[in-house]
Parts: structure tokens; sequence; C-alpha cells
């Protein structure tokens, strides 16, 4: 599988009243802003948004990559730790080729600037399950306050993870639950 494919599972948490995902071995604040994709472009394997502004120099599979999967979704995510530029393109169920960069934070934040882009912000939780798969469990926060989702990224299509009994509904492929279609629209 190649290292630019993503693969995931995400499932609404129902069970609220007991948190086992809170026990973890690590946990962290995001805040995730959605750009405009259309406003990157690639020019001789420079990854440039807005015209003018250089990201990163992209090596030839980011620059295939990058070319094949125009119209996806491009955000950045901001951290304590670190700021990462990532380019998804279109999924398809589970799966989605998805680029992503570590960025100086002060390029990721002149890239935000003073515009407003759609916006999320969550504690994540990283829960080690029974089969020491880690899930990645989101306590949203602001205007999604009281929503909590749960993913976990696989090695392939096929492999079956062990699924906690907090688990609810499962949502993967649904795009109305995407982060980029709450941080736009809320909850439908």
């Amino acid at each position: 599988m190649s290292e630019y494919m993503e693969i995931e599972r995400r499932f609404i948490i129902s069970e609220r009243s007991v948190r086992p995902w809170r026990d973890c071995e690590y946990q962290s604040s995001i805040t995730q802003h959605y750009l405009d994709s259309a406003l990157f472009t690639n020019r001789e394997n420079q990854l440039i948004y807005a015209g003018n502004l250089m990201l990163i120099e992209m090596n030839d599979e980011e620059k295939s990559l990058f070319e094949k999967t125009g119209g996806g979704t491009s955000r950045i995510r901001f951290t304590p730790e670190s700021v990462f530029l990532t380019l998804k393109g279109k999924r398809t169920h589970s799966a989605a080729v998805e680029l992503e960069w570590e960025l100086d934070r002060g390029l990721g934040e002149n890239i935000i600037g003073s515009k407003s882009h759609p916006s999320i912000s969550k504690i994540r939780y990283h829960w080690k399950g029974k089969d020491g798969m880690v899930w990645e469990v989101d306590e949203f926060e602001e205007g999604l306050e009281g929503l909590i989702l749960a993913e976990i990224e696989l090695p392939s299509i096929e492999h079956e993870p062990n699924l906690p009994e907090w688990l609810g509904e499962e949502i993967t492929g649904l795009h109305q639950w995407s982060n980029v279609s709450l941080a736009m629209n809320g909850i439908e």
C-alpha cells in the first residue's frame, strides 16, 4: 500500500456516560482550517498557494498524485506541537490519497491570515484497542460541542479491527460526517 493512501473507518460514539478513550497514551487539542483547494497549484514541483506563496518542494510521486487528485480537501491542522498541511483526494468509501507535509508555524499562520476559513476544534484522544491498534477519538468543541467521533487507520481495506463496544453507527464514507462538511455545514 502506498504511503500516500489513507484507509480508515469512522464511527459516531453514542455511549457518552463512560469515556474509556480518555484513559489514553496521548491527547492533543487540534484546530483545522479548510482551504479552497482550487488555490493550490504546481509550479516546477513547487506547491504554490494563492498564486504566489511557495509552500513546499514536492517529489515526483507527490507531484503525480497532486495532479491526479484535484478537487479534494485541503486543510491546515494546528496542534500545540506542530502544523501540517494536508491535501486529500476524493474518498472512495474508506480510502483516499493523502499528501501531508509539516509546515513552519509562521507559514501556516500566514496562510490562514486574517481570512475566515471554515474550521473545527477538537480534543483528540489516542486510545489503544485490545488488538493493539490505535483509535483516534475526537471530542468536538465550539459549535460542534457534544459530538464525538472515532476513527481507526487500517493497513489495508480488508483488515478487520477489533471494534470497541462503545462505538455507535458506522459513518465511513458518509460525506456529511467528514470534518470538512462539519466545518462548513455543522451537523445536518
